[in-house]
């Protein structure tokens, strides 16, 4: 099961917050780490992990369906590097 923008709503709806200034927090965290990424700053948060931007160089691919070869090009991507402590609670999670 996936974690979705309104579940993260919700449960902020849950907290406290009006159903809609718990969308407005979500929309503003979302724009303030999309402006963050596309300006090449890493965003790092404690416990959780890192997003950064790396760069990629120009390859050259096959399309398996067709055996067609084509250059993709530069581009940038974002990465995730989770910390230590989310790997663990991760590895440590018991399934039900």
């Amino acid at each position: 099961m996936s974690l979705t923008k309104n579940d993260l709503i919700e449960r902020i709806n849950r907290i406290g917050f009006k159903k809609e200034k718990s969308a407005e927090i979500i929309e503003i965290l979302v724009e303030l780490l999309k402006s963050s990424l596309a300006s090449g700053d890493d965003i790092i948060m404690p416990d959780f992990g890192k997003f950064y931007v790396r760069k990629k160089n120009s390859r050259r691919c096959r399309n398996p369906a067709t055996g067609e070869i084509f250059e993709l090009s530069k581009r940038k991507v974002v990465n995730f590097k989770c910390s230590e402590k989310l790997r663990d609670k991760v590895k440590n999670f018991k399934v039900r």
